[in-house]
């Protein structure tokens, strides 16, 4: 069994939002064919009980913490530097000792990064093979937030997509292999870096679709005689706040006005003030965190993703597909996901259209033949077990000389 050095810019547990089913998916199958060394970071108290679950799966392990708010002060020494934000946001000289320990320690054959504010740790490593996972192009969401924030946070924005796009570069000449969470975010990397094109590539992020099944049992947590509209995920993230508030107070009155018995549920953790709020509006609820998310996908009439800001492949679209939920999604959200539009996943493309077809379909009634494709769908093109084994083909390729 060889030795993999594994770096993760949060821990990889519990799988309970988008980087963190996915770095989780890749620890878990690493690990039975490698003895993994994991340096993480925990920005949140509360994933401190999962530590103990974590290192089951690994060899040697560092965990740091990562106090946001600190964090954020820290990164603005970037601005002097003329470098990323995102760098120092990552940094720290415990992790680097540590690595370098490891590495001059163990027998390390593959070293797997988790998202480019990582890859500063090992810009010193030539004689290992590097993969970096970008899973998205974060330049280019930061570029998107720039578009609707006022100054001087845009300039900022702006300036973070320039100099990370920059650094992103820099990362996929040098390192021996770059991965992507779908087929789309990879060409468009071929395109901002035509000259590493034949190193970069991509996998699926999948769905346990045993788990979200709508073949088991769940409660009702909703009211009797209720037409409900739910979207899902960490609501105190930037594109989920700006999806929910965006539809809450621009959508959701016009599809309220025509039929009053409709109700939006917005469920998810750590609610922002501005999520909070929207609980003081006619018909809408925000549950905060809650203890299983499938009882709420399970009874919902539709489940909605206006994601206006957005890359690569959404999680909460997936698993609503494989619970044979019919979604209706921004174009953004939609992006990256292999489904036949309207057949398997119905895009709206703005306000007046995505009220028009909640209308439609919640006034149509039940639409099996969607909801089955649907999840046929997610079965065949997105499990782990299909995703992962690109990666051990990554991992087999001969060592960098």
């Amino acid at each position: 069994m060889g030795e993999l050095l594994y770096l993760v810019h949060r821990i990889p547990y519990p799988p309970n939002k988008g980087d963190k089913i996915r770095s989780y998916h890749l620890l878990e199958h690493l690990a039975q064919h490698h003895r993994v060394h994991l340096g993480t970071f925990i920005d949140d108290e509360g994933d401190r009980k999962y530590i103990e679950k974590v290192r089951s799966l690994c060899g040697e392990t560092c965990f740091i913490n990562l106090h946001p708010g600190m964090a954020r002060v820290r990164s603005f020494s970037g601005l002097l530097r003329r470098k990323p934000l995102t760098l120092p946001y990552y940094w720290n000289p415990r992790l680097q000792a540590w690595v370098n320990r490891i590495l001059g320690t163990r027998p390390v054959e593959n070293i797997l990064i988790f998202s480019s504010g990582m890859a500063q740790y090992v810009s010193h490593v030539h004689h290992i093979r590097r993969i970096i996972d970008f899973v998205d192009i974060d330049s280019d969401k930061w570029m998107q937030y720039s578009t609707s924030a006022g100054w001087p946070m845009n300039w900022i924005y702006r300036r973070e997509s320039r100099l990370l796009l920059g650094y992103e570069k820099e990362i996929a000449r040098a390192f021996d292999s770059a991965t992507f969470v779908s087929e789309t975010e990879a060409d468009l990397f071929h395109q901002l870096l035509p000259e590493a094109a034949a190193k970069v590539t991509h996998f699926n992020n999948g769905v346990d679709a045993d788990y979200f099944s709508p073949q088991n049992s769940y409660p009702n947590p909703y009211p009797q005689g209720k037409h409900i509209l739910v979207f899902t995920g960490a609501m105190d993230y930037r594109a989920n706040v700006d999806a929910v508030v965006w539809f809450a107070r621009s959508v959701f009155p016009a599809i309220r006005a025509k039929l009053p018995e409709v109700e939006f549920y917005i469920v998810g953790t750590r609610p922002s003030s501005a999520v909070a709020a929207l609980a003081a509006l006619p018909g809408i609820r925000v549950t905060g965190s809650v203890p299983d998310v499938r009882p709420y996908l399970a009874h919902a009439s539709l489940v909605v993703a206006p994601l206006r800001i957005a890359r690569g492949i959404q999680n909460k679209v997936l698993e609503a597909m494989a619970m044979e939920k019919i979604v209706i999604a921004s174009p953004s959200a939609a992006e990256g996901i292999r489904a036949q539009r309207e057949e398997e996943l119905v895009v709206a493309l703005d306000e007046q259209d995505f009220a028009h077809r909640v209308i439609s379909f919640l006034q149509k009634g039940a639409h099996p033949g969607i909801c089955r494709a649907a999840r046929v769908r997610v079965l065949e093109d997105y499990s782990w077990k299909n995703g992962l084994g690109r990666i051990d083909r990554l991992l087999s390729q001969p060592q960098p000389v």
